[in-house]
């Protein structure tokens, strides 16, 4: 099931970002085929399997080898689309990029995704997600008051600049080669993707709006109605009482509401003092009951939950929106389709576990299998 059912993937492993976007294709319905090293990645931190190969079929070529190699490309002739994560140019030195795979296949979806791109003065180089949300902008701008750049996981640059943005082009790809286009390659940088998702603030910053100092924003909580305050329980209160019905309710249930010296909600100046003012408030009642005061309301008043809590939540209990998979709690597929359903598998193969029937597919018989595997080329 699922609205890419009928579709195959190729996805040459990789770590973090790689095998997210196999795993969102795989959740849509896509046949995603994830091709392993021979001997495993060297990478203490590549997934081998579990959660993110869910539904995945796992075969282990040797790209080294012209065998190994020549396997891809037969894989290619017979899938809809490719993507990698190498740095930029590796896929090509080792004979499985654009132009090799695309003249078996011109149809291919051929998607790229890297830190810096496929081209530019870093593209060839080393980085993570906090370099590459360093240079994008996002960091600088996420932060308190007095203190540094916070680093807020590695959500902006790995997933959202990376595998989104990669997912979301190869879609948009394959839907131009339904249509009757050509193949193409998808270059999906994370530097770009994170900068990207930073556009509707451009607009704020260039009319003064936001400006580049710390937890003095709109959002970044430097507004005391868009901000999270401590409990007395030691927890935490999530508030983004931003519209002014919504910012009454909150008023309401803290009992400032009708208090004489209450400065107007956008007065910058006393964001400060407002905040300390509510802060200790919040701090004087449990973060239960301050949830039984805002009960039903629309002051936009929330718990701030970890992932051991998420699931447990009545919203997220209502929705089934998590499930069990190899012991392993975690979120359902994002976004629900209604007339293409798509359940997320409960299957996850170890590395390589697929490679004989898939190469029967492809036409070897028994005796080209062995002989791949005995050279190394396979395994």
């Amino acid at each position: 099931m699922g609205p890419l059912k009928g579709m195959r993937i190729v996805e040459l492993a990789g770590i973090g970002p790689t095998p997210f976007a196999g795993m969102m294709l795989s959740d849509m319905g896509a046949e995603v085929i994830r091709v392993d090293r021979v001997g495993g990645s060297g990478n203490p931190v590549a997934s081998q399997s579990g959660p993110m190969e869910r539904g995945k079929r796992t075969v282990a070529f040797d790209l080294k080898q012209p065998g190994g190699v020549e396997a891809v490309l037969r894989l290619v002739e017979a899938s809809d689309g490719l993507f990698e994560g190498f740095r930029a140019g590796v896929a090509d030195r080792l004979g499985v990029g654009p132009d090799a795979c695309l003249a078996r296949n011109p149809k291919l979806v051929y998607g790229r995704m890297t830190g810096w791109g496929q081209s530019g003065p870093m593209a060839d180089r080393a980085g993570h997600d906090i370099n590459y949300i360093s240079i994008a902008g996002p960091l600088a701008h996420i932060g308190r008051t007095g203190q540094p750049p916070t680093v807020p996981l590695n959500l902006i640059g790995d997933f959202g600049g990376g595998s989104m943005f990669l997912v979301l082009g190869m879609v948009a790809a394959l839907l131009e080669v339904a249509r009757g286009g050509d193949g193409q390659v998808v270059d999906a940088a994370m530097v770009d993707g994170a900068a990207y998702l930073l556009s509707p603030l451009y607009a704020a910053h260039a009319s003064g709006f936001w400006t580049d100092e710390f937890g003095a924003n709109f959002l970044d909580s430097g507004a005391y109605f868009y901000e999270v305050y401590g409990t007395s329980d030691g927890k935490w209160l999530a508030v983004g009482a931003i519209e002014p019905q919504f910012h009454a309710e909150f008023m309401a249930g803290i009992g400032l509401a009708g208090t004489e010296d209450l400065p107007d909600q956008m007065d910058r100046s006393r964001w400060p003092e407002m905040k300390q003012r509510i802060g200790e408030i919040i701090a004087q009642r449990t973060l239960d009951a301050w949830m039984a005061v805002f009960d039903g309301t629309d002051a936009c008043v929330s718990p701030v939950l970890n992932m051991g809590q998420s699931p447990s939540h009545p919203h997220a209990q209502a929705r089934g929106s998590f499930f069990e998979f190899g012991g392993v709690t975690q979120p359902r597929p994002a976004p629900r389709f209604e007339g293409t359903p798509s359940e997320p598998a409960v299957t996850s193969h170890p590395p390589g576990a697929d490679t004989d029937s898939v190469l029967e597919e492809l036409g070897y018989s028994a005796e080209q299998v062995e002989a791949l595997r005995s050279s190394g080329a396979v395994a």
